[in-house]
C-alpha cells in the first residue's frame, strides 16, 4: 500500500510564522537581484549617453531593454510576495487577537464559577441577624453611657438670671472689701489657718515662764 500511494508523511505541518518568514527570504533574495539588475542598467544608461547612434549603441540598448524586462518581472513577484506577506501578518493579527478573547472568556469563566461558589456560602439571613445584634449592641453602649455620665445633686437646669445676679453680688462685694487698706487678696480667699490680726503686741517672756511654772 505504500508503495502504491506513498508512506504517510511525518514531517511537521507548516505554522503561518514558518510561511512568513519563507516568504520575506523569497523577496530578500528578489532585492538583491533586483540591485544587480539597477547596476548593470545604470551601466548601459551610462555608455548609451557616450555612444553615437550606431550598430553599437543599438546593441547596448537591446541588452539594456532585456535587463528592464527583468527587473520589472522581479518587482512584480515582489509585489506579490509583499502582499502575501502582509495578507498573512493580518491573518496571524487575528489569530492572535481571538487567542486573547478565548483566554479572556475563559479567565471569566473560571471568576464566574468561583464567584458562584463563594456567594453560595453567603447566609443573607444571618448577616441580617448580624446586623440587628450590632444595632442593639450600639443602642446598649449608649445607654450606658448616658447612665454613666449621669450628674448627681445637680439641677439639670440652671436660671440664667440668678447666675447674672450671683456674679453681679460677687463683683460688689470685691469692691467692697478694695475700699481702704488692700492686701490684695480678696477675703473669700484667705486661708482660715492664718493667724489672727487682732493681737497687737506679742506676750512677755516672763509671764509665759510664770504661766508655764
Amino acid at each position: 500500500m505504500n508503495r502504491l500511494f506513498g508512506a504517510k508523511s511525518t514531517a511537521p505541518k507548516p505554522t503561518l510564522g514558518g510561511a512568513i518568514t519563507n516568504v520575506e527570504t523569497r523577496i530578500e533574495s528578489i532585492d538583491v537581484k533586483l540591485a544587480k539588475l539597477n547596476a548593470e542598467l545604470t551601466t548601459y544608461q551610462t555608455r548609451l549617453a557616450k555612444m553615437r547612434d550606431g550598430p553599437g549603441k543599438t546593441a547596448i540598448k537591446q541588452k539594456a531593454l532585456k535587463v528592464l524586462q527583468q527587473r520589472k518581472m522581479y518587482e512584480s513577484q515582489r509585489d506579490q510576495l509583499q502582499q502575501q506577506s502582509w495578507n498573512m501578518e493580518q491573518a496571524g493579527m487575528m489569530q492572535d487577537n481571538l487567542k486573547n478573547t478565548m483566554t479572556t472568556v475563559d479567565a471569566m469563566k473560571t471568576t464566574t464559577k468561583e464567584l458562584r461558589k463563594q456567594y453560595g456560602k453567603v447566609d443573607i439571613d444571618k448577616i441580617e441577624r448580624l446586623q440587628d445584634e450590632m444595632a442593639d449592641l450600639m443602642d446598649m453602649g449608649n445607654d450606658i453611657q448616658e447612665s454613666i455620665s449621669r450628674s448627681y445633686d445637680v439641677p439639670e437646669e440652671v436660671d440664667e438670671a440668678e447666675l447674672d445676679a450671683e456674679l453681679e453680688a460677687l463683683g460688689d462685694e470685691v469692691e467692697f472689701e478694695g475700699i481702704g487698706e488692700s492686701t490684695g487678696v480678696p477675703s473669700f480667699m484667705v486661708d482660715d489657718a492664718a493667724p489672727p490680726q487682732f493681737i497687737d503686741e506679742p506676750p512677755e517672756t516672763a509671764k509665759v515662764r510664770e504661766a508655764a511654772g
